[in-house]
């Protein structure tokens, strides 16, 4: 056995609690990784996300508007960017369900452009905030997971151009026991199963995910 295994094996006992969703060290073990930097978030992050048939689930700090390459947005445009929201629009048109967990306040350019989806304001995308979600994500249909620092902003994964986008680094894994324990911890978010114990909830937190 590695020293790592030994080391992470021993975390819950060594300091007397046991492992919950949201809390825990999970026993290393052989998984298939990719890993991403920089413009590649864009290229494989996105790629996969577009072509979603049954969910999206998306944990950011910072949510801000997302530009991405598409069809133009009306025939007197020539920019050939449109905002990624379109995108998910035409995936709630399919049925596919859509999450987007959140710490921060959305930008208002992200704000602005929501306005223009009645589909998504009426539904087809489900925003929830917490205040304590760090963790960025990207699950599509429960087969694809990408894990790492970069925020939904085009910075971040790697939508701008070269000079302007953020160093980020990240891993994209197809691998069902890494995606299912992420899952876990996200639907323990989600559904506000960590809400009773939170001691933010008083001065940082206007609506407690519990209550929904």
């Amino acid at each position: 056995m590695s020293e790592l295994s030994k080391l992470m094996r021993g975390v819950p006992s060594a300091v007397e609690r046991q492992a919950t969703a949201t809390d825990f060290a999970a026993e290393p073990r052989p998984v298939a990784l990719g890993l991403l930097a920089g413009q590649a978030h864009y290229e494989v992050v996105i790629a996969q996300l577009v072509r979603a048939r049954c969910s999206v689930w998306i944990a950011t700090a910072n949510l801000k508007e997302l530009m991405v390459e598409g069809p133009r947005r009306s025939v007197r445009s020539s920019s050939r960017f449109r905002s990624v929201l379109s995108c998910l629009d035409e995936l709630a048109v399919k049925g596919v369900e859509l999450r987007l967990l959140h710490a921060g306040v959305p930008s208002r350019a992200f704000r602005k452009s929501f306005d223009r989806y009645p589909r998504l304001i009426a539904g087809g995308l489900e925003l929830r905030q917490c205040p304590r979600v760090h963790l960025k994500t990207v699950i599509v249909d429960g087969a694809f997971c990408y894990l790492g620092s970069a925020n939904w902003t085009g910075a971040g994964l790697g939508a701008k151009g070269s000079g302007r986008r953020n160093f980020e680094l990240g891993v994209a894994s197809e691998d069902e026991g890494l995606i299912d324990q992420v899952q876990e911890l996200y639907q323990a978010i989600w559904s506000g199963s960590q809400c009773a114990g939170c001691k933010l909830r008083e001065d940082a937190c206007e609506a407690p995910l519990d209550l929904f």
